[in-house]
């Protein structure tokens, strides 16, 4: 979860983040490069008194300043096109969920489970326990195993929602009239959080998403209550 002290990304809990986290470091090292680079080709013009009066055109030096950066988009194109091509594949999954978008909460249907079916509102500050958080916490929490690939189905019922956890390293579109996947595999454990990213109206501040990955067998328990 993020925090006022928190200056990067928040932890990865599926390979998808990870992914994303990589090529963040990797499109950075890259930025640095060329600002350091940039910044002292300019401070050595600056400071010199020499020039070259002879240097009227230089097919070379024009050929090197154009083809490294063409290396350097291909560089960062290349993990780029692969993480698009991952977060589009949904490999056999074992469950699906589908997020139906309201104004202002959350509905999901668990497909392969014909009674599962519930809205998700946010709690009100009065109703929470000493540990949970404002803003973030809600009545019905999304339940998934760990260690198991999940199809993500996001529709909207009225406005454009965005179905977005950042832990997850996934911010679906929630669409009137179309139907966006995704998919989603925890790796450990634990209780993440996520809201709306797109703007949707005069609550779009109080619609958060709670899930909660777990074990196998709690969550054939947990579906055992419905």
């Amino acid at each position: 979860m993020a925090t006022w002290k928190m200056f990067m990304l928040q932890d990865p809990v599926s390979p998808i983040m990870e992914q994303l986290i990589m090529f963040h470091d990797h499109t950075m090292m890259i930025l640095i490069m060329i600002t350091i680079t940039v910044m002292y080709m300019l401070t050595s013009m600056m400071f010199t008194k020499m020039s070259n009066r002879m240097l009227l055109e230089g097919q070379m030096i024009e050929l090197i300043w154009t083809l490294m950066p063409a290396m350097l988009l291909v560089i960062i194109a290349l993990p780029s096109l692969k993480i698009l091509y991952l977060l589009e594949e949904v490999n056999k999954p074992l469950i699906t969920i589908k997020v139906i978008g309201h104004q202002w909460y959350w509905s999901y249907e668990y497909s392969d489970f014909k009674s599962i079916e519930f809205d998700s509102y946010m709690k009100q500050t009065k109703s929470l326990k000493n540990d949970e958080y404002r803003l973030l916490e809600v009545d019905n929490r999304i339940m998934l195993p760990f260690n198991t690939k999940a199809r993500i189905l996001v529709t909207s019922e009225d406005v454009i929602h965005s179905w977005t956890i950042p832990s997850l390293g996934i911010k679906i579109d929630g669409t009137p009239g179309r139907i966006n996947q995704g998919n989603i595999l925890f790796m450990r454990p634990g209780l993440f959080y996520g809201q709306c990213s797109e703007i949707c109206g005069a609550n779009h501040s109080f619609m958060p998403i709670s899930i909660e990955s777990v074990s196998m067998n709690h969550f054939i328990k947990w579906t055992k209550e419905f």
